[in-house]
């Protein structure tokens, strides 16, 4: 997707059709990682998607790296739950916060396995790629600390 700036993109219009095109579209992506169906949720991104947790730098483009991305935190966190707490739906994308927990049986940003369970909030933004009719990727948000401080067992 081309690079827009945040006056362009707050100039989008939002209409009742592109709400509920955007809304039903992360509720399949919801329905998806839940279910643990990988290609679907490859079917709700763009070609050109970028995944990113912001906190550690990680970043993986395209559908073969949202696949690593989902292999991998999958493969962490098997048991992973969301809870969901607050949304914003918009033209410009998906704002969700969730509590998420789960226990962490795999390698995960930077970190062997510890089984420990985890439980943070995390933060995501789904952009809109208005030209592919779906989401760009993620933008995953939440307390590095906090995370570090329930593997090490502090």
């Amino acid at each position: 997707m081309t690079q827009t700036t945040i006056q362009e993109r707050l100039s989008w219009d939002v209409t009742p059709e592109l709400y509920n095109t955007i809304r039903r579209l992360w509720i399949k992506h919801s329905k998806a990682e839940d279910g643990r169906d990988l290609q679907g949720l490859i079917d709700t991104l763009s070609e050109d998607c970028v995944y990113e947790i912001i906190p550690t730098g990680q970043r993986w483009e395209g559908h073969t790296g949202a696949r690593a991305f989902y292999t991998e935190f999958l493969t962490a966190f098997p048991d992973v739950k969301f809870n969901l707490t607050d949304i914003v739906i918009g033209p410009q994308g998906v704002f969700e916060v969730a509590d998420m927990t789960g226990t962490h049986r795999g390698p995960w940003a930077g970190i062997a396995a510890t089984g420990r369970l985890v439980r943070l909030q995390i933060m995501i933004y789904f952009p809109w790629n208005p030209a592919a009719g779906k989401f760009a990727g993620e933008k995953i948000y939440f307390d590095r600390a906090a995370l570090s401080e329930q593997l090490a067992g502090e």
